[in-house]
């Protein structure tokens, strides 16, 4: 029986399109399709119309004339979730016009100005209160069309030294400059290095000296076959021979010999970015790690490290040409951003990387720092303000819920409310974790600090899985009581059909050079397999956070691939799990990633929220992130990820993981498991706030009488031509 979805009734399409001043699209309508296409191609949405509000008062409006319809809202807030929840109700409210941003500094007092005392860039009659708001130009723009979408998912900014290894032949670069420090930067690590200096990163030999024709092996899931992946993957033994080469002017690069061009300044040519940490500080010098890195000071003598100094580069385009100190001090131990809740995460990180605030210039002189919000990595929309929020600065600063101070959000009565630790206290205690339940978040306030240009990059190696397990066991060992300051993660990527698969070692040290050399040298020292790249150096965080979407090799056209997404935290890596790990990975279809990522550091320090600190002591995030093309017909895509997840990891299950990665069809249990004993509360205050489920297409697995739903009833149809497999099961799923 073929899906059958009906528009919105003509007096009713006249009734909305009167109440709010953004636009209104019913199904059939030229644009509709624009705003109800998710980039999850397993997803198609049901909903009669879609709206764009202009402001929080829009919002109010059309959630008041759904609850008088009996229809159900879901928010399309620049989000990336595949669960499909953001088109799966009967009116998509889309939040693509609230895409204000601002960057203010503490007041004296340290404090800032409320959202309430801030107009919202599209109030009708109102102008913003705060001079430094400089609206982005899509604010003005007739609707955020897909190609904007499209253009935020380019990566090869993370590292055109990555890029070039990953694509396939024919398939074009993008127009980016090649990796490297700001100039300021490169005058020191170029110039006049002593013999105590650390070695520069070297690409072995052999990559250079292999032919152009291997460099058919690189690997790009966008372009992969998708016809043979329905065939078993074929895996060679780790060979040169099957190594893509890095261009020319990458090799010099890579091997420490870059271009001095573009050098500015007059400070010192050995002049530290973090010098000033060295004289003013009670940071305990860190002794040479070893192997097992077990004489790392605890994270509790560490939670004092002051905020680094700023050197900013590897810009690209307009950003290309900012000059930046050699050595400076942030004024500011955090500043604040005020954001839209439209507002993609990569479209925050570039504003505040371009609007940097003032310093103190100890050698040099230059036109400030960046802040930057604790997110996860690229691309991530502004949900993740109240699911979560995993990434590079999470270890150092805590979770992006951790750094609200404040939001602006519409209840399921229509009120429209400033939520902060000092008022509406249960829902500030709520929403950071479970925000979606509970209402529509329009904007948002959070703290960023000042980001450094980070050491960071990745080492790649083929995947083999007689010598994986020792990968994975020299990393858990290597980041064993690291610091704060240091991000971690190692995965298994598999594909393209017929190419070796390969593991990928990312770190981020948000600190000097020397100190991140030292970690650098002893997650390197691993030997069971020839690095096939080692590209980890100083680069801009902004660049940065496109790093694991760029090892993702994600298809850029929404609805291009079908995804699917489980994650787990879990307390430890014994050995055993890791062995079957890898023999479970070897099975897997073209386009599933394993991923492991090194928690703890800050996270732990916060209670106030509704992820519970049992959660937040888990040792490690574990995701896998499957992605395969439409016509693709194979249950491992979804079962492998399940098996591995529930079962094998099960042993060392802390709880379900964070909200912000919960996944297409997840159980009822599982979303509870991400609350722990936190879940009974949490439902006193959805029945204060929600009480009659409005806001139904979330991850809330309750009906208004609070009982267990299936996922179908808040989650949008799978489109007829496909299949999914369920736990085991194969299904022609909400039919």
């Amino acid at each position: 029986m073929p899906l059958n979805f009906t528009p919105l009734p003509n007096d009713l399409y006249e009734e909305l399109g009167s109440a709010c001043r953004g636009p209104v699209y019913r199904r059939g309508d030229p644009g509709f399709s624009d705003f109800s296409t998710i980039f999850n191609g397993n997803v198609v949405s049901a909903a009669k119309a879609v709206v764009c509000p202009l402001d929080a008062e829009d919002v109010s409006k059309v959630v008041l004339f759904c609850a008088k319809h009996s229809f159900s809202p879901s928010v399309k807030a620049g989000g990336y979730g595949t669960a499909g929840w953001a088109v799966g109700g009967d009116i998509i409210i889309d939040l693509s016009k609230l895409v204000e941003v601002d960057i203010e500094t503490p007041q004296e007092d340290g404090t800032f100005t409320s959202l309430r005392d801030v107009a919202a860039a599209n109030s009708k009659g109102k102008k913003t209160q705060n001079p430094q708001q400089t609206p982005t130009s899509a604010a003005t723009s007739a609707k955020r069309r897909r190609e904007d979408d499209d253009n935020l998912r380019h990566y090869d900014s993370a590292s055109h030294a990555v890029a070039s290894f990953l694509r396939l032949p024919g398939v074009p670069s993008s127009s980016v400059s090649v990796d490297g420090p700001s100039p300021s930067v490169r005058r020191r690590v170029d110039d006049g290095k002593s013999s105590t200096d650390p070695a520069p990163l070297q690409v072995p030999s052999q990559i250079s000296q292999s032919s152009s024709s291997s460099s058919d092996s690189s690997m790009n899931r966008s372009n992969s076959a998708s016809g043979d992946s329905r065939d078993s993957r074929e895996r060679s033994q780790s060979s040169v021979a099957t190594t893509p080469s890095p261009p020319a002017e990458m090799s010099s690069t890579l091997s420490g010999t870059r271009p001095l061009g573009g050098l500015s300044g007059n400070a010192p040519s050995n002049a530290n970015p973090f010098g000033y940490l060295d004289s003013v500080s009670n940071y305990p010098p860190a002794p040479p790690p070893t192997i097992l890195m077990s004489s790392y000071p605890p994270p509790a003598m560490l939670s004092s490290w002051p905020p680094p100094n700023m050197a900013f580069g590897n810009m690209t385009g307009e950003f290309s040409q900012m000059q930046l100190p050699a050595q400076a001090e942030p004024i500011h131990a955090h500043a604040y951003v005020t954001f839209g809740a439209g507002m993609r995460q990569k479209e925050i990180d570039t504003f505040t990387a371009k609007h940097k605030l003032e310093a103190r210039y100890i050698t040099g002189s230059g036109d400030g720092i960046p802040y930057h919000v604790p997110f996860a990595a690229h691309p991530v929309g502004s949900s993740i303000m109240l699911l979560g929020g995993f990434g590079f600065l999470s270890r150092l600063h805590g979770l992006s819920i951790d750094n609200l101070v404040e939001v602006e959000m519409v209840l399921a009565d229509g009120r429209i409310v400033i939520i902060s630790e000092n008022e509406y206290p249960d829902l500030w205690w709520a929403l950071r974790g479970a925000g979606p339940c509970f209402g529509i978040a329009t904007r948002y306030k959070a703290k960023a600090y000042p980001v450094p240009v980070v050491f960071a990059g990745n080492l790649i190696y083929r995947f083999n899985k007689a010598t994986a397990p020792s990968l994975i066991k020299h990393f858990r060992d290597c980041v064993k009581g690291a610091p704060r300051e240091l991000y971690a993660n190692v995965l298994l990527t598999a594909g393209p059909a017929g190419k070796d698969s390969l593991m990928v070692v990312q770190m981020c040290y948000i600190g000097p050079r020397e100190k991140g050399q030292e970690y650098l040298a002893a997650i390197s020292s691993w030997d069971g397999e020839r690095c096939l790249l080692n590209e980890v150096d100083e680069k801009s965080f902004l660049h940065q956070q496109d790093s694991v979407a760029q090892v993702l090799r994600g298809k850029g056209v929404p609805s291009g691939r079908q995804w699917f997404i489980r994650s787990a935290l879990i307390s430890s890596l014994p050995d055993d799990i890791i062995n079957d790990t890898v023999l479970q990975f070897a099975d897997t279809p073209v386009g599933c990633t394993w991923l492991f990522e090194l928690a703890g550091g800050a996270i732990t320090d916060f209670e106030d929220t509704c992820v519970p600190k049992s959660q937040r002591e888990a040792a490690f995030t574990i995701a896998a992130l499957h992605q395969w093309e439409m016509d693709v017909d194979d249950d491992r895509c979804i079962d492998s990820a399940e098996e591995w997840i529930a079962g094998t990891l099960l042993p060392v299950h802390v709880g379900g993981p964070f909200p912000s990665f919960l996944g297409r069809h997840e159980p009822a249990e599982r979303v509870k498991a991400c609350f722990g004993n936190n879940w009974q509360r949490l439902c006193e205050v959805k029945g204060q706030y929600d009480p009659k489920n409005l806001f139904k297409n979330t991850l809330w697995p309750l009906d208004a009488a609070g009982e267990i739903v299936e996922p179908q009833t808040h989650e949008p149809p799978t489109p007829e031509f496909l299949t999914t497999s369920i736990r085991g099961q194969k299904h022609k799923i909400f039919k």
